[in-house]
């Protein structure tokens, strides 16, 4: 396969440059959670958003989703949830007696699932097919979602009662899981001042986010990533970081294929948004702790001595050695 051209990457760069200055028109500070997600859109993966209430998660996807100019939809997830109440469902039409099935939010571009671990496992398994086939299957009837399709959840990572852990399986299916941490004091001094400037009420400030791209210019991108050249030592790193994960003695659950996969495909992204036509070993050490810290588990021991998976990633990235090209 041919490396896509110099000036098509520069462009694509300067792009990706403009619309994360269009996000920031809502989200302050916040730059490395901006760049992991804006990596996992161009990467056509999804993006599993972990942090307290009150740091912006969900104005972060709504500022993405006006940014982009795509439709989007907001499902916000509850313990009496069904499964229909994502997907769709069908129903009696009472004149032509005719069963019609009606489409759930999820068929949108950017479907933003909040608070996704608070619905029944029957509700997130709903999510499977949806995340990994871009289809939903009613009634017999396989329909397609419309391109480009990415799923942006939400989660609380300090409130357990009336929750449901995610399924190993379904965490699988993210390509990132990016932790939001409070911002710095500068930046919420700045935060505030833009929540309340002139606003009575607590609406979003999403008035000063311009659209940058379109569906079609989201698809080229996504295309120029996959694209991007990856040497084979860098992929045979990307294997070794994910091998040792299996191997390293404060983990009881290693990463799976799929991991050395997203670590790949994440590297692409960066790779373009810094405007090179190559993958670096840099690139997979950038994007390891968001691709890897959802599909592995710690070991009893390593709990109870207050280890945590990206303390212990980040030993596993300095143990590894990069190759040298």
């Amino acid at each position: 396969m041919e490396q896509p051209e110099s000036n098509a990457v520069a462009q694509a760069a300067t792009t990706l440059s403009d619309l994360r200055s269009a996000i920031h028109q809502a989200v302050v500070g916040q730059s490395a959670v901006i760049e992991q997600v804006l990596a996992a859109l161009v990467a056509s993966g999804h993006v599993l958003i972990e942090g307290v209430p009150g740091l912006g998660k969900t104005l972060l996807v709504r500022a993405l989703a006006q940014a982009v100019s795509l439709a989007h939809a907001r499902v916000q997830f509850t313990p009496d949830m069904m499964p229909s109440d994502i997907t769709g469902h069908a129903l009696l039409d009472p004149v032509t007696r005719e069963m019609r099935v009606v489409r759930g939010p999820v068929f949108t571009h950017v479907l933003l699932a909040d608070e996704i671990n608070r619905a029944p496992a029957k509700t997130q398994s709903a999510l499977l097919e949806v995340m990994q086939e871009y289809q939903v299957t009613l009634e017999g009837q396989t329909l397609s979602l419309p391109k480009p399709f990415m799923v942006l959840a939400t989660q609380n990572p300090i409130e357990t009662e009336g929750t449901y852990p995610l399924p190993e399986a379904q965490l699988d299916r993210f390509l990132f899981k990016i932790e939001i941490g409070y911002p710095s004091s500068t930046e919420e001094v700045a935060v505030v001042v833009r929540a309340t400037a002139g606003q009575a009420g607590d609406q979003l400030p999403l008035a000063d986010v311009k659209p940058v791209v379109d569906g079609l210019a989201v698809s080229n991108l996504q295309q120029l990533a996959a694209e991007q050249h990856v040497d084979e030592q860098v992929i045979d790193y990307a294997v070794r970081i994910v091998r040792a994960t299996r191997d390293h003695t404060a983990f009881a659950i290693g990463a799976g294929s799929r991991g050395a996969l997203a670590l790949v495909r994440g590297a692409r992204a960066v790779s373009l948004l810094d405007g090179r036509r190559y993958v670096t070993p840099d690139d997979v050490k950038r994007i390891a702790l968001p691709a890897l810290r959802h599909r592995v588990g710690l070991a009893p021991d390593a709990l109870l001595e207050g280890r945590t998976v990206n303390t212990v990633l980040a030993d596993i990235l300095d143990a590894v050695a990069a190759p040298r090209i």
